[in-house]
């Protein structure tokens, strides 16, 4: 494969979950670490290009997960650009274990964004002619097909948005919609499911100081949801989603004992 970008990670203790692997909320933050060092690898690191008042912004997204990495393990991730049009592109990534057999995939519909314009502006051409693309996709699958909102649910949870909750464009990072998703689906499927995919929307951007309104519903079937990010007060949407949760593999020991 040509014009591809890999990043290794060891993975820490802080970025483990209750069940000793890394969470989702670690591996959509190395994928974002690595989007920003393959910015930095082409002389384009996000500070400078803020001074600029540009940066990239998350349209879209779906994220599969085979199994997590546990603590140490060292992961590479693969990130490439298959498709530009003039103010966007989609960004495609496999993640690897040391031995890169596969244990992931990615893909983002990226936008370049005017910061103090709150507007699309056009890709430069520097990144065009760097980063170049290479066609193959990690996954077949339409990340920019609308998911529908919902208005109403069997889950819901409230929070307020925090100045640490923003990122260096001014908006809310779009990890924080997974944060604030995740703590809306029950207990019993947190601690007997993992994430193996989510596929999400960024719709609308939310402010500092804005309630949101976390909704969860059941899916099509008892592992799945389908999720929304609304503004209390407000006619407005920030994001929709869906999940599919696959049961986590009891170890027996020696005991008899489930670990």
């Amino acid at each position: 494969m040509e014009n591809y970008f890999d990043k290794e990670f060891e993975l820490r203790y802080f970025e483990m979950d209750k069940s000793g692997k890394a969470s989702s909320i670690t591996m959509l933050t190395l994928l974002q670490e690595t989007a920003a060092d393959h910015c930095y690898s082409i002389g384009h690191d996000l500070f400078s290009l803020m001074s600029q008042n540009l940066g990239w912004v998350l349209l879209s997204g779906i994220m599969e997960m085979d199994r997590y990495p546990e603590y140490k393990e060292k992961i590479i991730i693969r990130t490439w650009l298959s498709k530009y049009q003039s103010i966007r592109g989609i960004r495609e990534n496999i993640i690897y274990d040391e031995n890169y057999n596969i244990i992931g995939r990615a893909k983002g519909l990226w936008l370049f964004f005017d910061i103090e314009k709150r507007r699309p502006t056009k890709i430069l051409k520097d990144f065009k002619e760097k980063w170049s693309v290479h066609e193959e996709k990690c996954i077949e699958h339409d990340i920019s097909a609308k998911i529908d909102p919902i208005n109403s649910a069997e889950y819901m949870k409230k929070f307020k948005v925090n100045m640490y909750d923003t990122d260096t464009n001014k908006h809310v990072n779009n990890i924080r919609y997974l944060q604030w998703l995740i703590e809306s689906i029950p207990e019993e499927i947190t601690d007997n499911y993992y994430l193996h995919s989510i596929d999400g929307r960024f719709v609308e951007e939310a402010q500092y100081g804005d309630v949101i309104v976390s909704l969860t519903d059941r899916g099509d079937n008892m592992n799945s949801f389908v999720h929304a990010i609304h503004i209390e007060g407000k006619d407005k949407t920030c994001a929709t989603a869906k999940t599919v949760w696959k049961q986590i593999e009891k170890k027996v020991t020696s005991y008899g004992r489930e670990i």
